[in-house]
């Protein structure tokens, strides 16, 4: 089978995550607290090529390309103050604390509200932690004291979806609660969609490249193959 198609197959192949990538990071531009994504391609194994005759080496001829990394940047965001009082930000490095069913999770974004206990929850119903991992209270004013709600330090934050993290917790975080604020998005919207319109041409190279190989084997086959 031509070469060719593998190489450029595997290269459309990581592109297609890329744009999955990027997709995500446009889709979440306003998310507050959202963490933007990095990848990184890399080629396979260069095969070596040599003179059949000789032996004498003549070049390297690569294997295709695949995604070797994808990076969150951990980078934080600027604070916009909203006015709303059940709104925090975390100024510096950390995490709030959030109690999902899974487990604890933490994550940047304080878009916070009051359930029907007066505790203080996520958008999605998730009780957010306070210093010590108990429940944060809800005051009569409808505000929080936010020296009592949790910033973590977490190593090694790993994304699980919903705008949140995993990760092994190291106690208290350097970085200061800040209320009537949000964090905003770690994707720029106009970056995300450059590296998007050149991830689009990226692939469309290589079905180019693999509409020409085919084309090539078909005269291969239907003229070069009957010529008498």
């Amino acid at each position: 089978m031509e070469r060719g198609l593998y190489i450029a197959a595997s290269g459309m192949l990581a592109e297609m995550v890329r744009q999955d990538q990027l997709a995500n990071d446009l889709a979440n531009a306003s998310t507050p607290g959202y963490k933007a994504d990095r990848s990184s391609q890399r080629s396979f194994g260069d095969l070596m090529l040599s003179n059949s005759q000789t032996g004498q080496q003549i070049g390297r001829l690569g294997l295709g390309a695949r995604i070797g990394a994808i990076t969150t940047d951990m980078t934080p965001g600027p604070i916009r103050d909203t006015g709303e009082p059940l709104d925090l930000a975390v100024v510096g490095e950390g995490f709030f604390g959030v109690q999902t069913p899974q487990g604890v999770r933490y994550t940047r974004n304080g878009q916070f509200t009051a359930d029907g206990n007066g505790n203080l929850v996520t958008r999605e119903g998730y009780q957010v932690l306070g210093r010590n991992g108990e429940p944060v209270r809800v005051g009569t004013d409808g505000k929080v004291d936010p020296r009592r709600v949790g910033v973590f330090n977490v190593n090694n934050p790993n994304k699980v979806g919903e705008n949140m993290f995993t990760g092994a917790a190291g106690g208290q975080a350097a970085g200061q609660v800040r209320a009537g604020a949000l964090e905003g998005s770690g994707a720029d919207p106009a970056r995300t969609m450059v590296d998007l319109i050149a991830s689009f041409r990226a692939f469309e190279s290589g079905q180019r490249v693999v509409r020409t190989i085919d084309d090539t084997l078909q005269k291969a086959a239907n003229q070069v193959g009957t010529t008498g």
